[in-house]
């Protein structure tokens, strides 16, 4: 028998919808608009995220090290406080169409802090990347989720491999998803027909479905991951057609920006084989 995937997943079968910063092309990504649209109307059954340090140490639920793409304001997040951060709108550049509308702009959307997702959704899984490598970040992510009750319904991680484990040792019991070059390591390892680097600090592959012109996800990928007691959720997919051929190889999850084109798929599929 494969050993079982992280206790983090109990209750749950493949293929999860994991609605990709809440769902960047239905609402202003990272926002409480967008994480209540995917949990209200498309029942997403986990948001992904990412977090920030502000300049008074709280985290804060922003992509972008800087604020210009998703804020009306200027300058890195690391600059401002958490309630300076919240003065600005994070509705301002959303548009649906193209840049002909933007509906959420002045409307009261703010960057929230990752306390207050957690509060806002105490049932949800998420998945949250932690994006800076700054001294501390891992101690403050810690406490936090250990105040909010919070370290069972999370898997966190890093793209980056130092804090991808200075998280793991401060986390220990924690679901924790692989950093780039773990990562890297792994599939590499398939394709070529090498035994799989022993790492049992990391359970779950979030991956891109694509490198170039180059599927990544195949039987061979998902049967090594799973005989590993792996996981595997594939980022950051859109396209209904791509959805249904995940769904049927069964592949663990699927993040989207478009969890409304995910749920319909989801709602026609069979099960997996």
């Amino acid at each position: 028998m494969p050993p079982a995937p992280h206790s983090f997943f109990q209750g749950l079968t493949p293929t999860l919808h994991i609605s990709h910063r809440g769902g960047a092309r239905l609402a202003p990504e990272n926002t409480l608009p967008a994480f209540r649209l995917a949990v209200e109307h498309h029942r997403t059954q986990m948001l992904e995220t990412d977090v920030h340090l502000t300049r008074d140490g709280e985290l804060v639920v922003a992509h972008d090290a800087t604020l210009e793409r998703c804020t009306d304001g200027t300058g890195e997040v690391a600059a401002l406080t958490l309630a300076e951060l919240q003065r600005l709108d994070a509705g301002h550049h959303f548009s649906p169409d193209g840049g002909l509308t933007f509906p959420f702009r002045g409307q009261g959307v703010r960057l929230p802090s990752l306390r207050e997702v957690l509060r806002a959704f105490p049932d949800l899984r998420l998945n949250i990347e932690v994006k800076p490598d700054v001294p501390g970040v891992e101690e403050a992510f810690a406490a936090l989720l250990r105040e909010e009750r919070a370290l069972g319904r999370v898997c966190v991680g890093s793209e980056q491999d130092p804090v991808g484990e200075r998280l793991a040792r401060v986390l220990p019991d924690a679901c924790h998803f692989y950093p780039r070059d773990a990562l890297t390591a792994f599939v590499l390892a398939v394709r070529m027909g090498e035994p799989i680097p022993e790492e049992p600090r990391y359970s779950v592959l979030d991956m891109p479905l694509y490198f170039g012109e180059v599927r990544l996800v195949d039987d061979l990928l998902l049967n090594t991951a799973r005989a590993h007691g792996k996981w595997i959720n594939v980022w950051t997919v859109d396209d209904p057609g791509e959805m249904r051929q995940l769904v049927a190889e069964g592949v663990g999850g699927i993040m989207t920006d478009r969890p409304d084109l995910l749920r319909r798929v989801l709602d026609e599929s069979p099960k997996p084989r």
